[in-house]
Formats: C-alpha cells, structure tokens, sequence
C-alpha cells in the first residue's frame, strides 16, 4: 500500500499596504486678472527755444541794442519764452556806447556759435569793424546762420563780404557812404528793412523795431508779432521790403495828432469807411484830414486804409481757416477777386498760396482756426 507524501505549506501572501486616497490640490499661486492698460494721453513736445547773439559792436547804440531784447523777450509760445538773447562783444566785459556809458557784457563772440539767429547793431565804428567780428560772421554765414544788422551794422556786413550781389539797406543818412564803399551791394532805397535769403538788413533807429517784429512773425505768425507790437507799445508789423513778397512800406509815422482816427479805423475795417467818415472822427474838413494825414503818415488816409486791410486778411489767412470771402469781408477788401488783386500785388502770392506758406493755424481745428465759412 502507498503512501501519499503530506502538501507542503502554502506560505502566506504579505499584506498590501493601503494606498491613501487621493487628495484635491490648491493651486499653488493664485493669479489676478491682468488690469486693462490705460492709454497715456499724447503730450506735444515743447516748441524749442530760439537762440538769438545780439554782437555789441563798440561804441555800441544803446537804442540799437535794446531793440532785440526788448522784443523777443516778450514772446511766449504756450507759456514758455520763445527766444533766449545773449548779448556778445569781442572783448567781454564794459563796452563802450555811442553815449559815452560803460556796459558791461559778460559773454565773448563765441556765443554766435550757439545760436540760430544773428543780431548785428549799429556802432560809432561802422568804417572800421572789428576783424574779429568780421570772421565770427563769416563763420555764422558758412552754417547757414539767419544774420541781420541794424543801422549801421550792414557796414560790418559788407566789410565780411555778405551783402555783395545781394538787396540791402542801411541808415539813410549813410547810404551813398555804403555804396562807394561796397558797390557790390544791391542798395534798396525807402524802405524799412530789407531780406534776402538768410540776410536781413533795416534802415535806421525804429526800423529795427521793424526788423525785429518781421522775424518774430516769420518765426511764429501775424497774430504772436501783433501782440508782441502791443506789448511793446509799438506800431503793429509793417511790411519792410522782402523782395519776393513785399512792396515798399509805409513811411515811419511822423505825428500823433490823427492817432486816435487811426486807431478808431482799425477797429473797423470790415466797414466802408469814406474820407467823410474819417474826417468826421478827426473833427476837421476832408480836405485838412488828408493834407495833415499824409504828413503824418507819408499816404493818402485811403492809401493807408488800404494797406491795413492787406495786412488784416494776412492774418486771417495765417492764424484761421475762414474761406476766402469771408476774409475778404472782415478785412474790408470786400470779395473774393479785390482779396486775391491786392494780395497778388503786395506779395505776389494769392490767397491759397499764401495760406499754403505762412499759416500757423492748427490744421486738427482745435486751436485757433475757425470754422470756415
């Protein structure tokens, strides 16, 4: 009989461990909603400063040289001044002047190297300027420098052999005087100030003032010239011989006794104004009004009407957008055809063309343009 060997033990299986459950994960950072981005409101760059070098030339004119200070330093574009003036001599320290005073001027001729615009005034030395002054405006012309002279200055210029082929004007008084020294020079006759290129020239004493307001429109506009002028308490711009857009001037204003007949008419020269109506103002006969208007004036009272109301539609036509008969009615040329005859013949330009060249007007509508009409 056989006998069945015993089933070894089956071992034991070993316990599997517990797998814990699984958990919710928290996020780790938790992010905010990325804010819009705001939009930075545009801010127009400030114009910049224009630099002006004022050369005293001794024995300098004090008149002369009060001139450009005087006057550009009254200008302010968005409340910020628009020209920075440094007077200069070749010797820093006391200049003498014309009247036999001392003024002391700290800055020498290389502060011409820094500026955009060039001032020379009269000076008791106009045969003999200063070689060193001569060189600092040849330098100044080779880069392109704008150089202007008052009185007696165009000597100085051309002595540096600036003027020669060029329009230029000086003192009356000196003019032949200029013209046997210089014959190059294109001399103008009977005019306030004269410009060609880069070259300004004006006659004598206040037609610096002239000089002055001219840049400071060709800079900013009509309307920042006129209030300059108002400022200053000085004659509004006048037109000084600028070849290719101006005629002779007015004479300088010898009188002050129709004053107040010609300040009463600019305010109104939209309307038809007659020599009755002038007279009338004044108090006296027509025939006294116009023989002591141009006394005054050096023009007929008609002739002088006339020449402001070309000057007002140059105004309207750089600082607003109103159309061109409406121009012509606030200025008192009364259409379209007369705006466009006296503007052709005072400028050369017509009245889109001039608007095209000289306005200052905001070209969004949101400055000082109004709507056109």
């Amino acid at each position: 009989m056989t006998v069945a060997s015993p089933v070894p033990p089956v071992p034991p299986v070993p316990p599997v461990p517990s797998v814990p459950p699984v958990q919710s994960v928290s996020p780790v950072l938790s992010v905010s909603p990325v804010p819009p981005v705001q939009s930075v409101p545009s801010v127009s760059p400030a114009p910049p400063v224009r630099r002006v070098a004022v050369i005293a030339a001794p024995p300098v004119s004090l008149f002369n040289l009060a001139i450009p200070e005087m006057l550009f330093g009254k200008v302010e574009i968005d409340g910020r001044p628009g020209y920075e003036t440094v007077v200069c001599a070749p010797d820093p320290g006391p200049v003498t002047t014309t009247g036999g005073l001392d003024l002391l001027v700290p800055h020498g001729l290389d502060a011409v190297d820094a500026a955009d615009t060039v001032v020379l005034t009269g000076s008791g030395s106009y045969t003999d300027p200063d070689p060193r002054i001569l060189d600092t405006l040849r330098r100044a012309a080779a880069a392109g420098k704008r150089i202007a002279s008052i009185c007696t200055g165009a000597f100085a210029l051309a002595e540096a052999g600036l003027l020669d082929g060029r329009a230029a004007t000086t003192y009356w008084a000196y003019r032949d005087l200029l013209a046997e020294m210089h014959p190059a020079v294109d001399l103008q006759d009977d005019v306030l100030f004269v410009q060609d290129g880069p070259l300004l020239t004006s006659s004598g004493y206040a037609a610096g003032i002239d000089l002055c307001l001219h840049v400071i429109r060709t800079d900013h506009g009509a309307a920042v010239a006129n209030t300059v002028a108002r400022l200053a308490l000085v004659a509004p711009v006048r037109p000084g011989g600028q070849t290719q857009f101006t005629q002779t001037p007015l004479p300088p204003e010898r009188g002050i006794s129709f004053a107040d007949t010609r300040a009463w008419a600019m305010g109104r020269l939209d309307e038809p104004l007659t020599l009755t109506d002038l007279a009338r103002h004044a108090g006296t006969s027509v025939r006294t009004l116009s023989r002591r208007f141009h006394a005054e004036t050096g023009v007929s009272p008609l002739q002088w009407l006339l020449h402001q109301r070309v000057e007002r539609a140059k105004e309207l036509l750089e600082t607003t957008s109103l159309g061109m008969e409406r121009v012509a009615r606030e200025s008192g040329l009364g259409t379209g055809d007369s705006l466009r005859q006296h503007l052709l013949r005072r400028t050369g330009l017509t009245p889109s063309a001039y608007r095209a060249s000289f306005s200052r007007a905001d070209p969004a509508g949101t400055g000082p343009r109004a709507a056109a009409s």
